[in-house]
């Protein structure tokens, strides 16, 4: 079936996939190239997994999936695969996050540096705890099968702000541990004669910015929200109508949220496809 502005949804998403590539690529430049490597030995080879799996983990796949129910090409694919492959994302998303957190208490210890003294420590653990929370309350609402479907339509809008919240603070905090790691790190020369390893990481920042608009950009689009599983399978049996290609603003004005939230509307909609 079509999607409305497709060429432009094709855009986004490349720009956002190209972008967040490159960021994982920088942050690993930075890692292995100016901060001395990756290891798990307590020094400041460990730290570096910090900014390594928060950009690939807490911001890539976490960005990933957000937007995975928007692409055209799984919406005939059953929608449980599509929250089960949501919530796996997610899941190695927080995997990754806790990863991140250990190495940097390992790593504070062993060098007897205080922990939970700065606002980017504040911020980050309180972050890691709600995406906890936010993962456990979403699949107990909508991958367990007895959970009632009241429950699930009230708690969608709180779950998919919460989400956009969650995935705005990540990046914002991981922008202040960036700031914060550079103007520690760097004394000769310092942070603020800008070195080539503070514009290098400075650009970073800026990629992390630019992936993070585009995946809101993307979430945020009413016209690129998967269509109800009910339309889906009306247009199925109808061969799509007489006209496939405005289907797409129709289905817009729909929730994706849960097929039984839209019952009512997805009938009244499909005695419109049919006549």
């Amino acid at each position: 079936m079509a999607m409305e502005n497709f060429k432009q949804f094709l855009v986004a998403l490349s720009a956002a996939a190209a972008v967040g590539v490159v960021s994982i690529i920088f942050v690993l430049r930075w890692a292995l190239y100016y901060k001395g490597g990756l290891a798990w030995d307590g020094g400041l080879a460990e730290f570096n997994w910090h900014p390594v799996l928060i950009v690939i983990g807490f911001i890539f796949l976490q960005g990933m999936a957000i937007i995975v129910y928007r692409l055209p090409w799984t919406w005939q694919r059953s929608k449980l695969l599509m929250k089960f492959i949501h919530a796996g994302l997610n899941l190695v998303a927080f995997i990754f996050a806790v990863i991140a957190t250990v190495a940097v208490f390992d790593y504070h210890n062993a060098a007897k540096i205080p922990n939970m003294y700065s606002l980017h420590s504040w911020l980050g653990l309180i972050a890691v705890i709600l995406y906890c929370l936010q993962l456990v309350l979403g699949v107990g609402m909508f991958l367990l099968p007895f959970t009632p479907v009241s429950w699930r339509a009230a708690f969608m809008p709180l779950h998919v702000y919460s989400g956009l919240l969650l995935f705005t603070s990540v990046i914002a905090v991981a922008l202040m541990g960036i700031t914060e790691k550079l103007i520690f790190g760097l004394s000769n020369p310092p942070y603020k004669e800008s070195p080539p390893e503070a514009i290098f990481v400075n650009v970073l920042g800026v990629l992390l910015v630019v992936f993070g608009a585009l995946i809101l950009w993307i979430a945020t689009r009413t016209s690129w929200k998967r269509p109800s599983d009910q339309i889906l399978h009306t247009l199925h049996t109808n061969g799509g109508g007489e006209d496939n290609t405005k289907v797409g603003p129709a289905l817009s004005q729909l929730s994706d949220v849960t097929d039984a939230e839209a019952c009512g509307d997805v009938r009244r909609r499909s005695n419109k496809l049919d006549d």
